[in-house]
């Protein structure tokens, strides 16, 4: 007869089984397998995977940050994902000239991407200050993959870049204006 589900058996080295009565019946374990037809399932299955397996992050990443964070040689620098490579990428950088509104306008509107933002500013003592933000850009016209993967593989390249102050995720323009931007440093 095959055991009862409320039935544990054990059985220690050279003794006969012994059976122990649950409290709880074990419940029974349902897989969710996706629908076949559901490609999106399996595009967010993907992207998963290759996040958790860790992503590259190329040397220059960090080599134009630390320019643009000790030499001042640089405003700006943003980073894309190269999904067949899987290697986090410089994608463009601003000029010590550059200004905010460049960097919005370096940000694709269908494409996720990070940036860092060097911001100058004067503290109501009039002292001169520069705060380092980290912007994480996941516009809602962005495929599920790429939203899914820069979202897991945001801490590998925050761990490189060390001296960042601040972190602002942002799904348009609205949500990392530069008054939100000045309100977090000051």
């Amino acid at each position: 007869h095959p055991p009862s589900p409320n039935v544990k058996r054990t059985r220690s080295r050279g003794t006969a089984p012994q059976e122990t009565q649950l409290e709880h019946p074990p419940s029974p374990r349902r897989r969710v397998r996706p629908h076949p037809h559901n490609d999106r399932s399996a595009a967010m299955a993907m992207a998963y995977k290759m996040a958790t397996e860790g992503m590259n992050v190329k040397e220059e990443c960090q080599r134009w940050f630390m320019e643009m964070k000790w030499k001042k040689v640089h405003r700006f620098v943003v980073f894309k994902i190269d999904e067949r490579s899987r290697a986090v990428l410089v994608d463009k950088v601003g000029g010590p000239g550059e200004g905010y509104e460049e960097l919005v306008a370096a940000l694709p509107g269908d494409d996720c991407r990070y940036a860092v933002f060097d911001f100058d500013f004067v503290t109501v003592d009039n002292c001169q200050k520069s705060k380092i933000f980290f912007i994480a850009w996941s516009p809602a016209a962005s495929r599920i993959r790429a939203k899914i993967l820069y979202a897991t593989s945001k801490q590998g390249l925050r761990r490189l870049l060390d001296g960042v102050h601040y972190e602002v995720q942002a799904t348009d323009a609205s949500e990392m204006g530069f008054d939100v931007i000045r309100g977090r440093a000051q």
